[in-house]
């Protein structure tokens, strides 16, 4: 009998699951919010994730449960395990990508390094705060947000009062995470693979470029990184893995400094600053993260080429599908590996990538952005 892995969610993080599940033979199952999402190819099932018996249902049937997002509550975590379904990662390390306080704390108990941070509750927190820090800082809430959205520059005591407002209009109460404003001089991204056995692979170092709060390209391996810098944040990723107990991938993202680098958030899951590994890694984070959730032996997580350079095509075309481009794309350039998700165009989403990988730089940088860019307006 086929392994079987069921994924919660159907983004494309699950579409992206099938075609290595496929070639490792693994029975993949998605519980998909919507129909017609991204994964609506292995969808066996519509439901509410929130809902106990529904997710509990859906784990009758397979060997293991894990995830295409973090959002999945922890009484509907804690009822899965409860019944004796492997989830993985666990309710107990998930709770550290579903609250970024829990997140500040638990990584401060490690060790890591971090931005100064702190939790605040009302306005004079936020003005504490900003008169320690020079007068700016970054304000974020605890759960929820992604790609920008729940982060906030403020730089006056009351740039968050509708957070509080909506925190306390919510029932729960509850704090807000406020962090000074890192001069970091570029944002890296730090994959590792864990399986619950405790075998650990490091993926090379990569630099993310963020526009509008969203990545929009990767650069494999991160330019300008010597050993000594390659080494400290594998060591970080490998000990935040372990020291939170995490089952399958996680993506560890980074502020580097003149002098350091810094934790900035976790991702417990296949991650877009993976994406290049598809096609430019020997083993991708997909086809990695199934074996670690299924607790088999992990692949190779090194680079097939010098470079791989992966673009995000981020809102797609005006008019037409994207599939209407991929003639002129294909045509223009050849070496380039064309990922669509699914999604219909619209401004802001992320609806696929482009990967190319080759053994100059600037080569395969302009090769990636110029086949991304026949998707775009």
């Amino acid at each position: 009998m086929a392994l079987r892995v069921g994924v919660v969610g159907g983004g494309q993080l699950a579409r992206m699951m099938i075609a290595p599940a496929v070639e490792l033979g693994v029975e993949l199952r998605v519980l998909a919010e919507d129909e017609g999402m991204a994964a609506a190819l292995a969808a066996t099932a519509v439901g509410d994730y929130r809902d106990a018996d529904t997710v509990l249902r859906f784990a009758r049937d397979v060997d293991v449960i894990t995830f295409d997002h973090e959002h999945v509550p922890q009484d509907v975590l804690a009822a899965l395990v409860d019944a004796g379904v492997a989830v993985r990662p666990g309710p107990h390390a998930l709770q550290f990508a579903q609250d970024k306080l829990h997140m500040r704390r638990r990584l401060a108990e490690l060790g890591m390094p971090q931005p100064d941070w702190a939790a605040v509750g009302d306005a004079a927190g936020v003005e504490a705060f900003l008169a320690d820090h020079g007068g700016r800082a970054v304000v974020k809430t605890p759960r929820g947000g992604y790609d920008g959205k729940g982060v906030r520059v403020v730089s006056s005591a009351h740039d968050a009062d509708d957070w509080f407002t909506a925190l306390a209009e919510d029932g729960r109460g509850g704090e807000l995470l406020i962090e000074e404003l890192v001069p970091f001089t570029r944002e890296l991204a730090q994959q590792v693979a864990r399986r619950p056995s405790g075998e650990v692979r490091a993926y090379p170092l990569v630099e993310t470029v963020q526009r509008d709060g969203a990545c929009a390209e990767v650069l494999a391996p991160a330019q300008r990184t010597g050993e000594r810098e390659q080494q400290v944040t594998s060591e970080i990723a490998v000990g935040i893995a372990e020291g939170l107990d995490v089952a399958g991938m996680l993506a560890v993202e980074l502020f580097e400094t003149a002098d350091r680098v810094l934790v900035n958030e976790l991702a417990m899951r296949p991650h877009n600053s993976g994406h290049w590994t598809q096609d430019g890694a020997v083993t991708s984070q997909f086809e990695q993260h199934l074996r670690a959730v299924l607790d088999l032996p992990l692949g190779d997580p090194a680079p097939k080429a010098p470079w791989t350079v992966m673009i995000n095509i981020l809102g797609g075309p005006s008019s037409g599908g994207l599939t209407d481009r991929f003639g002129d794309a294909m045509a223009r350039h050849p070496e380039a590996k064309v990922h669509t998700y699914g999604k219909s165009p619209r401004p802001g989403r992320k609806v696929g990538h482009v990967n190319v990988s080759g053994d100059d730089l600037d080569d395969v940088a302009y090769a990636a952005r110029a086949a991304a860019a026949v998707f775009l307006d």
